[in-house]
């Protein structure tokens, strides 16, 4: 991707009005985010259902000087920038309806591996969910050492599926509800820098957005997105955790859940979801694994997965 169309992306987040299906959906029309902006006046004309107020929008200098404060930022903190086209843009999201148009990524693993799963839980974890969350990714990696572990690098069963992936050198990579200038909480930063180095850092967000509650919200819809299940180990009857397995489940994506003692409160959400049908009930890596079909991926069946159907057509 060229500057020019980078710069164009990075405006059309500051865009008021357009969201991530509006804005894929213009640019697919005209080809190119830089066409949109440079084309807007003629909008109408090849867009019949376009506003007039989206064409005035979509007029906007501090847009673009916005962007250009963005752009010296990646440039100084080497950060990469993955368009809803490029090759590098995690596939697995690209079929979600409102996958972000472009995403900011620190790190150095493949966002395409073969095998991706989401970790996700409660934050008020106890010593039973850090336990099993460390067993399950033991285990996972010792069948499956090519699998990416995602999260939202909060604290509690987050934070715990990321440290075990590093612990079991396993890929890991963290979906951030802000910009690539902080790392919230800052408690994590070490981990953090860790996974730079052994997976990553992702976010929808700019520089200096501030991780605001409807952030939370809305980066579980990537870290549901990426991944082929999410798997969750504790959720109380309320959080995150249960917004992720939801979403997951709108996007047809495998959902799983640990239980545990019909008394405990951090496991209620879990029970929740297994009673509903809304997550398979596992109790090991073993489950998940014969679950998921990745045994027989690894004892030689076919590698290639089709995700779409009739891709010519």
């Amino acid at each position: 991707m060229d500057q020019k169309e980078l710069l164009s992306l990075i405006a059309l987040q500051h865009i008021s009005g357009i969201g991530n299906i509006t804005a894929k959906r213009l640019v697919e029309h005209m080809g190119s985010a830089t066409a949109l902006f440079e084309q807007r006046t003629e909008l109408p004309n090849i867009i019949p259902e376009v506003r007039p107020a989206l064409v005035d929008a979509l007029n906007s200098p501090s847009a673009h000087r916005r962007a250009e404060q963005e752009l010296d930022f990646i440039d100084k903190h080497h950060i990469s920038c993955l368009g809803y086209h490029d090759e590098g843009y995690p596939s697995r999201l690209r079929e979600c309806d409102d996958a972000p148009i472009l995403l900011f990524y620190r790190g150095n693993t493949n966002l395409n591996p073969r095998r991706v799963v989401s970790i996700v839980g409660t934050r008020k974890c106890t010593d039973y969910g850090r336990d099993l969350c460390d067993s399950f990714v033991r285990d996972l990696a010792l069948q499956c050492p090519d699998v990416l572990i995602v999260s939202g690098l909060a604290y509690g069963i987050d934070v715990c599926a990321h440290r075990a992936a590093l612990n079991h050198s396993l890929a890991t990579v963290g979906v951030l509800a802000h910009g690539l200038d902080r790392i919230y909480p800052s408690v994590h930063r070490n981990i953090a820098a860790r996974m730079t180095t052994c997976g990553g850092l992702l976010t929808e967000y700019v520089s200096f957005t501030d991780p605001e509650r409807q952030n939370f919200l809305q980066r579980n819809r990537i870290v549901a997105g990426m991944s082929d299940a999410t798997l969750v180990v504790e959720s109380a009857t309320k959080g995150g955790a249960l917004v992720t397995a939801n979403i997951a489940n709108s996007y047809g994506r495998d959902c799983f859940a640990f239980p545990g003692r019909t008394v405990d409160n951090a496991s209620a959400g879990c029970h929740r979801l297994i009673r509903q049908h809304q997550a398979a009930l596992i109790t090991s890596a073993d489950d998940f694994i014969e679950a998921m079909m990745w045994d027989a991926m690894a004892s030689g069946h076919p590698e290639a997965i089709q995700r779409t159907l009739f891709p010519e057509l």
